[in-house]
């Protein structure tokens, strides 16, 4: 089985209003009846909008959306059938797509919901690049072998998934190494507070950003990154 992320980026002010509707509901379905083992949208909508401070756009087209689909092959004519339908219920989008591998350190178990049903919170997606002068071995090395529980330990996350790139399937305007979603309670939206896991503790808050940003930048190229809260639908 192959994952594969398809990245929605509608032009600045042109996000459908009821793009989290049709994405969830009718692409959803389609996915699934062409042969889908799993889909899941995340969607920078209405309900995460409180985050909008959160956001960054360092690229060109930076997301609006994301629709993950697990497939049995990626191959270009095996899945040519799911390319159409996304591009099919995203007119006007720029769309790209990548073949990833999924690591997950850590699921979801406090807000458990049901299919196609709304995950409390925030799922912020990070879409990152890795410096030129790091080799992969050590890139990896770095985020998957040491960052991760860094980051763990330094924020309030009650989901964490890394997806890194393997393939370019259909290419955008940036060229991104990973994709990143880490899911947060609804109040880290707005306060920093419950994000970095310091509710109440100034000198806590300071000192669990200072030790994530000495983290993150051993691995991912700051001169290019785009952030997206999102609304997270597991289908």
């Amino acid at each position: 089985m192959e994952k594969v992320l398809y990245v929605i980026a509608h032009p600045t002010g042109g996000v459908p209003a009821d793009l989290t509707k049709h994405l969830v509901g009718p692409l959803g379905r389609q996915l699934r009846e062409l042969g889908a083992h799993g889909v899941q949208v995340n969607v920078a909508d209405h309900d995460v909008s409180a985050a909008g401070g959160l956001r960054m756009a360092m690229s060109p087209a930076p997301a609006n959306a994301v629709v993950a689909v697990w497939v049995d092959s990626a191959t270009d004519h095996l899945r040519a059938p799911f390319d159409q339908a996304v591009r099919a219920a995203t007119p006007g989008a720029e769309l790209s797509a990548y073949l990833v591998t999924e690591s997950v350190p850590l699921h979801n178990t406090r807000y458990p919901v049901g299919p196609g049903d709304r995950t409390p919170g925030m799922a912020q997606l990070a879409f990152l690049r890795r410096p030129a002068e790091l080799a992969v071995d050590d890139w990896l090395a770095v985020w998957l072998g040491s960052h991760t529980q860094i980051a763990l330990d330094l924020q309030d996350t009650f989901a964490y998934t890394q997806n890194v790139v393997v393939r370019t399937l259909i290419a955008g305007t940036t060229a991104w190494h990973a994709i990143v979603e880490e899911c947060f309670p609804a109040a880290a939206m707005t306060d920093l507070h419950v994000f970095f896991d310091a509710v109440g503790d100034d000198a806590k808050l300071a000192r669990h950003q200072k030790e994530m940003f000495e983290s993150v930048q051993r691995f991912i190229d700051l001169s290019i990154i785009d952030v997206a809260p999102t609304s997270r639908y597991v289908l």
